[in-house]
Formats: C-alpha cells, sequence, structure tokens
C-alpha cells in the first residue's frame, strides 16, 4: 500500500504479442543460463525403494502437520472486519509520513559528480578481481535476436522516462564554434593522413580474378561509349548565329573552295606568267 501510494500516475500500455515473446525469450535464456552453471552431476536412477521412502516422507509431514493443529472456529470476514482492515493501512500510512522530518536538498555540484564516477570505477574494478574463471558459451541467433529486443526495448522505456527539454536556439557563436571544430579536425585528420598514408603506396595482388573483373569492365564501358554514341548519332547542338560567326564561316569557306579548286595554283602561274611578260617587253 504504501509503495503504491509514492508511484505516481502512469501511462498504461498493453502487453503486445512481441512483449510475451519477449518476456518468454528471456525465462530461457535465464533457465539457460542457470544450468550453464551447475557443475558435473552423476545421474541415479530411482530405484522403487525411493519412491516406497518418497512416499512416506510425504505421509509422516502430513500426520506431523495435523497433529500440530489445533481445533479452530472459523469466522467470516465482516464488512465492519474490511473496513478495520483499510483504517489500520490508512492509519500506518500517515504515521509513516508523520515520522519523516524536513531535509534540505543539496545541489551535486562538479566535485560530487567527479567522486560518484570513481567510486563507479573502483566497485568495477574490484568486481572485475572477483570473478573467477568461466566457461564461454557461444552466442547463438536466438540469443542475438532477444539482445536486440531488449535493446529496442529498453530504448522505448528510456524515452518514455524523459523529461521534456527547452530547446536552445543556434546563436552565430555557436555556429562559428562549431566550425572552428570542424577546421580543427580536418587539419588533425590531414595531418594523420600525410604522416601515415601519404607518399605510400598500396600494393594489391594482380590475382586471375582482379584481371577477369577489371577486362568486364572494359567491355562495360565499351558497350556504354557505343550505346551512347548511338543515342547521340544525328543529333544537333544548336547555337546563336551572330555577324562574327558568319565572316569566319564565310572565309572558311573560301578557304576551302581555293584549296579544293586549285585556285591557289593558277593564280601563282598567272602572276609568274605576267612577270615574264613584262621581262620580254622590257628586253624587246
Amino acid at each position: 500500500v504504501l509503495y503504491k501510494e509514492s508511484v505516481g500516475t502512469g501511462t498504461p500500455t498493453p502487453v503486445t504479442p512481441e512483449m510475451e515473446r519477449v518476456k518468454r525469450n528471456q525465462e530461457i535464456c535465464s533457465s539457460v543460463l542457470y544450468k550453464e552453471n551447475i557443475g558435473k552431476a552423476t545421474p541415479t536412477p530411482v530405484t522403487p525403494e525411493m519412491e516406497r521412502v518418497k512416499r512416506n516422507q510425504e505421509i509422516i509431514s502430513s500426520v506431523l502437520y495435523k497433529e500440530n493443529v489445533g481445533k479452530v472456529t472459523p469466522t467470516p470476514i465482516t464488512p465492519e472486519m474490511e473496513r478495520v482492515k483499510r483504517n489500520q493501512e490508512i492509519i500506518s500510512s500517515v504515521l509513516y509520513k508523520e515520522n519523516v522530518g524536513q531535509a534540505t536538498p543539496t545541489p551535486v555540484t562538479p566535485e560530487m559528480e567527479r567522486v560518484r564516477r570513481n567510486q563507479e570505477q573502483i566497485s568495477s574494478v574490484a568486481y572485475r578481481e572477483g570473478l573467477g574463471k568461466a566457461t564461454p558459451s557461444p552466442i547463438t541467433p536466438e540469443m542475438e535476436r532477444v539482445k536486440r529486443n531488449q535493446e529496442q526495448i529498453s530504448s522505448v522505456l528510456y524515452k518514455e522516462h524523459m523529461a521534456k527539454g527547452t530547446p536552445t536556439p543556434l546563436t552565430p557563436e555557436m555556429e562559428r564554434a562549431k566550425r572552428n571544430q570542424e577546421n580543427i579536425s580536418s587539419v588533425l585528420y590531414s595531418d594523420s593522413f600525410r604522416k601515415q598514408v601519404q607518399g605510400k603506396a598500396a600494393y594489391v595482388l594482380d590475382t586471375p580474378e582482379m584481371r577477369r573483373v577489371r577486362e568486364t569492365q572494359k567491355h562495360i564501358s565499351t558497350v556504354k561509349y557505343h550505346e551512347d554514341f548511338e543515342k547521340s548519332k544525328g543529333s544537333f547542338t544548336p547555337v546563336v548565329t551572330d555577324p562574327i560567326t558568319e565572316r569566319v564561316k564565310k572565309n572558311m569557306q573560301d578557304f576551302s573552295d581555293i584549296s579544293y579548286r586549285g585556285i591557289q595554283r593558277r593564280v601563282v602561274e598567272m602572276e609568274r606568267k605576267r612577270v615574264d611578260q613584262d621581262q620580254e617587253n622590257l628586253t624587246g
């Protein structure tokens, strides 16, 4: 009763089939661990003589129990007795609360936190020193599944017990500190990379399997290239035509016509003939 009075109001959660299954798995695991801690024993068969002695012991125990019990008169439980019983429980609860004095709450200081952590570490060390040698047992898939279920249940219960928090806005100072921390982490990572990895080659064996994978990758790349080429074949990219582009295009076409038709060669021959005629006229 006193325990129930100190418990606040809670939200009842239905017992789902998953929770029932986890509970049964826990009972099975507890039974398995209990049986593992039991040492080896020599089984003895149950003989008829042992059965007879067991029955005789049960009969003797029953007879002795009945002999020690005197004659009593049963009385029914009346409503008055129920009322008195409830009053006694209420009086006990009131007296218990009256005997509790007033206390002064003390804040949890960093020193107290440090001492508590040290005590936990010392307790952990002392506990491990007192452990004897144990027989390791393999972790079965069933045990892994039960462990995961327990972690999920613990996470749900932890989130239910969490109180409401007060969100704090991200100030420019906090953003700056965050960026500085990221920069420091990046610098430390880069230093570690330069000292340990940079300049050192990674040697890998050229196995037949790797050569086969490399050839397959080449074939896949070739097929992909031809596929993209076939898709893009026949298509064009439109460009804007401006006066400069038109002039360059016309000049290129004129150069192409001159090279193709041999106009440049005829121009050179005609120029040579004209020079020869001028020379003849001067000498004649």
